[in-house]
């Protein structure tokens, strides 16, 4: 087990350079214009693979760091240039936890590498878990998978919502009720391969923020996935939902997780990391402003009143870091989150982004509030932390039942 350190290591501290690189030099001079574009930036996507950014084998090399620092220090580089082309090209990262998280190790072998695609020829994945009825109360999930046992095939019907990459991506990953009396333990994940009939693309969404991501609903209407698309195998299916139904004849007992929160539980710290890129993007743009715009013949750091907010911007920055540090840790090293540690990092950074970016706009004042300066795009951007995988109340949820073990409603 690796000890847990604030200090990366030098091929660490490489990566960090290279991606920061990255950012600076092609994400941040395409930012802009891809947000008022609305698209997916494919020509980024292209040069991040290219250059081995957007591949399996940079995200398996962050992902199995020992350390666990790997994948947020990669999110907190490439937030720092852009928040919404940045999750263009992380995007497919949930949809591969998914995989990692619930697959066997052909499944992972099999169709993880589909959802990058090439050099020459990128692709993305999505996963596909809210629904229109659906969002933070999972359990009120209404697509469908019924096993057609003649066929080896599973049929889904649905629709799912809020989907990065929903529509346009080479491969799905769909959580969907196999046992609808069992709540959320009655949920399974499946791959929809490429070119699947009956799977089509919904609403596109205009957002407030990350608009260079693509987000839209999923119609899945009849589609036929054989059995082999059912992530983990029905084996192993077969046993989970067997073992909830007796302990819910029993009246309760040990949790049993779903595929959709393993791959929550997985992926917040990572999302937490995003959160501090954005937040610290927006202070150092205000720190700059403010060491070089001038007021009454000083510049404005001089008043207390600038200077104090940009004092605990920095502050809150590197608290909310030091928690997704430490729950990113915890995670590679098979720590368990006895205080729904990943939780608090999500919110804590989350929230961070949120007021930070904030008080960049305040700092810069007028300027701050126009498309001029970059701190109105993170500011509309950082919104969004607070409400995907899992609302900042439902993160207060989960950690007031984890520390006082009470179903809190």
């Amino acid at each position: 087990m690796a000890e847990f350190t604030m200090e990366l290591n030098d091929e660490q501290k490489e990566v960090r350079d290279w991606l920061h690189g990255f950012a600076a030099d092609v994400i941040r001079p395409a930012a802009a214009e891809w947000d008022e574009r609305e698209e997916t930036p494919w020509p980024v996507i292209q040069e991040a693979a290219k250059v081995g950014i957007y591949s399996l084998d940079f995200y398996a090399q962050q992902y199995f760091d020992p350390t666990g620092l790997g994948i947020p220090m990669a999110m907190e580089e490439l937030f720092w240039g852009d928040a919404g082309i940045a999750l263009s090209i992380v995007g497919t990262g949930l949809a591969a936890v998914g995989v990692l998280a619930n697959g066997t190790e052909e499944q992972i072998g099999t169709w993880i590498p589909q959802m990058y695609g090439d050099t020459n020829d990128v692709k993305v994945a999505a996963f596909c878990s809210s629904e229109p009825d659906a969002g933070s109360d999972v359990a009120s999930m209404r697509t469908r998978a019924v096993y057609d046992e003649a066929k080896d095939e599973w049929v889904l019907n649905g629709t799912k919502t809020w989907a990065t990459n929903g529509g346009i991506a080479n491969v799905h990953v769909v959580v969907a009720v196999v046992d609808a009396e069992l709540g959320s333990k009655g949920h399974a994940s499946f791959i929809v391969p490429p070119n699947t009939p009956g799977l089509s693309q919904g609403q596109k969404f205009k957002k407030h923020g990350i608009r260079a991501s693509h987000t839209a609903e999923v119609v899945l209407e009849n589609v036929r996935v054989p059995g082999s698309c059912l992530l983990g195998g029905k084996e192993k299916l077969d046993e989970r939902l067997a073992r909830a139904r007796e302990r819910a004849k029993a009246g309760g007992g040990e949790r049993v997780k779903n595929a959709a929160m393993a791959t929550f539980e997985a992926s917040r710290p990572a999302v937490g990391a995003m959160a501090v890129g954005t937040a610290r993007a927006a202070y150092e743009v205000a720190l700059e402003y403010a060491t070089t715009r001038e007021q009454f013949g000083r510049p404005i750091i001089d008043n207390q009143g600038v200077a104090f907010q940009l004092a605990d911007m920095r502050t809150s920055i590197d608290a909310a870091r030091l928690l997704v540090w430490r729950a990113s840790w915890m995670a590679v090293n098979g720590k368990p989150f006895t205080a729904a540690e990943g939780s608090m990092s999500k919110l804590f950074a989350s929230e961070t982004a949120k007021k930070v970016t904030g008080q960049a706009i305040q700092i810069l004042g007028g300027n701050g509030y126009t498309r001029e300066y970059p701190v109105e795009r993170m500011h509309r951007d950082a919104a969004i932390y607070t409400i995907f995988e899992g609302t900042s109340e439902i993160q207060r949820l989960v950690i007031a039942r984890t520390l006082s073990g009470m179903p809190i409603r």
